[in-house]
């Protein structure tokens, strides 16, 4: 079980990535394809964000546990409670596979 911190620090993170997201989406624009001087001062701008809205610094967690590693994306769950969760039935379309 992860500590409730770090849960509680990457709900914060989606939270500013949202927040962001649009003011990020106009500055990268205007710098990719911007005049030099405006590509400059957006560049500026976007290096004033806080560092915790850019998505890259976000981390999948099973939504169960707040385990970091072994996510399955498909369910938002990590490896070990989907295993437990299609041995006993809770997953519909899921078994264990046999032959």
């Amino acid at each position: 079980m992860a500590k409730e911190s770090m849960k509680a620090r990457e709900v914060k993170r989606a939270k500013l990535v949202a927040k962001y997201a649009e003011k990020r989406a106009a500055l990268k624009k205007i710098v990719n394809t911007g005049d030099p001087a405006d590509a400059y001062d957006a560049a500026r701008k976007l290096q004033a964000l806080p560092k915790n809205a850019n998505p890259i610094r976000l981390h999948n967690r099973c939504k169960l546990s707040g385990r970091p590693k072994g996510y399955i994306r498909q369910f938002g769950i990590s490896r070990i409670d989907f295993r437990e969760m299609a041995s006993n039935g809770l997953i519909p379309g899921v078994k264990k596979a046999s032959w």
